[in-house]
């Protein structure tokens, strides 16, 4: 007799399933397909389908409508952020300040001969390294390195400013006349449930900046209460 229920996968619970949300993610920070499935160890083909998906399963025009949508996974930390009424009564009164500059990125040539040179040379405290990018402390700020081919030489560094809260910092600045590359994105999730976001405009000369912030997921959050 059969028991009536469906064969396969469950429904997930979210609107997009985990790869597509690094998949969406990785679009929104500004990576051409191919750089995202070198840098996700999967086929080209394998990340098409999930931006199709995506992008059917949203109801948007095409893939660069991805670049401005500004959903998040549900139980991420900015999820419950968007939740809390005090947020929207924040953003509402215009009273976003910058926060300290919590990050500077810097090109290098080859990734393992850099992390020699900084921590080895520098002595500075190697925080860890993943895949083509390695972060450093250096007193509170970090550095970030990344290895890229044909950088130009005294190329402007990427300054990154904390905030307490990504989305309101996000549509603050928007208010303000601020034109930012894509919607605020998960960076980095660590084991221990940290998350990293960010998102990236430009000034009047055409330089990169970033807000970013670091939260814990729900999950996280609850382990610690």
């Amino acid at each position: 007799m059969s028991s009536g229920r469906r064969r396969g996968r469950p429904r997930h619970p979210d609107v997009l399933t985990p790869a597509e949300w690094r998949v969406v993610d990785a679009v929104r920070h500004g990576l051409t397909n191919r750089q995202i499935a070198a840098r996700g160890g999967v086929s080209l083909d394998a990340v098409k389908f999930h931006v199709a998906n995506a992008v059917a399963k949203l109801g948007l025009d095409g893939r660069a409508a991805l670049r401005s949508w500004t959903g998040v996974p549900a139980g991420s930390a900015p999820h419950r952020a968007l939740h809390r009424p005090a947020v929207r009564e924040t953003t509402m009164s215009g009273s976003l300040s910058l926060g300290a500059i919590g990050q500077v990125s810097r090109p290098v040539g080859d990734i393992d001969r850099a992390v020699e040179w900084y921590r080895d040379v520098l002595g500075l405290p190697h925080l860890y390294t993943y895949g083509d990018l390695a972060f450093f402390d250096c007193g509170g700020v970090r550095l970030f390195l990344s290895a890229e081919s044909g950088t130009a030489v005294g190329e402007p560094s990427v300054l990154y400013f904390r905030v307490d809260d990504m989305h309101a910092a996000y549509q603050e600045l928007r208010t303000r006349g601020v034109e930012f590359e894509g919607a605020p994105h998960l960076i980095f999730r660590h084991e221990s449930g940290l998350e990293e976001w960010m998102a990236f405009f430009k000034d009047p000369d055409g330089h990169l900046l970033a807000i970013m912030a670091q939260l814990l997921a729900d999950c996280a959050a609850e382990r610690l209460s």
